[in-house]
């Protein structure tokens, strides 16, 4: 549906959320916290011509953002309170579990392998996430399957065997090794 605007007012017109405080907060303090750590990560060189100095355009970029931040959360603050706020929060903060999905199946690739790791972890997101018929767990099957054929095979990314992969036969270690 396309709204019309027609004053000023309508154009500038926020509709917050009731996380809006929290994520302004949150920005405000990870861009002052990267500006206060511009000078362990650029430098600026005497010899060198202002526009060209190499922590010019970070230090351009990290003020810009801690200012618009800084705004974000002066109208977050003054901006009348929505019920709900910590409800939006926790919905936020569920997208982590995934992160730490994630972390397990790096943790595990080196331990059971890229192929048996992606198989398993494909089967058991299919699950988490709801997808319980034998169809939709063979299609992760098959997804997975392919990812690591692609990445493997044709790609050649390489991925560290797994330590499974040493209770296999010669033959067989040194081609689920290079393809696997």
């Amino acid at each position: 549906m396309l709204v019309q605007i027609k004053t000023l007012k309508q154009l500038f017109q926020r509709h917050r959320r009731p996380g809006n405080l929290f994520f302004a907060t949150f920005f405000l303090i990870l861009s002052l916290f990267l500006l206060s750590q511009i000078g362990n990560q650029t430098v600026w060189k005497s010899s060198t011509k202002f526009y060209a100095q190499p922590a010019l355009w970070p230090i351009v970029s990290l003020v810009g953002m801690a200012l618009f931040a800084l705004l974000n959360w002066i109208s977050a603050w003054v901006s009348p309170k929505i019920a709900g706020r910590w409800l939006e929060i926790q919905f936020w903060l569920r997208s982590f579990e995934y992160v730490l999905w994630f972390m397990a199946y790096v943790y595990v690739v080196p331990l059971l392998g890229y192929l048996p790791s992606t198989v398993l972890f494909a089967v058991v997101l299919a699950l988490r996430v709801g997808y319980r018929t034998p169809k939709m767990i063979g299609f992760s099957v098959l997804m997975a399957v392919s990812v690591v054929v692609v990445f493997k095979s044709f790609l050649q990314v390489r991925v560290p065997g797994g330590q499974i992969y040493e209770w296999l036969p010669d033959f067989m270690r040194s081609f689920m090794l290079t393809y696997f």
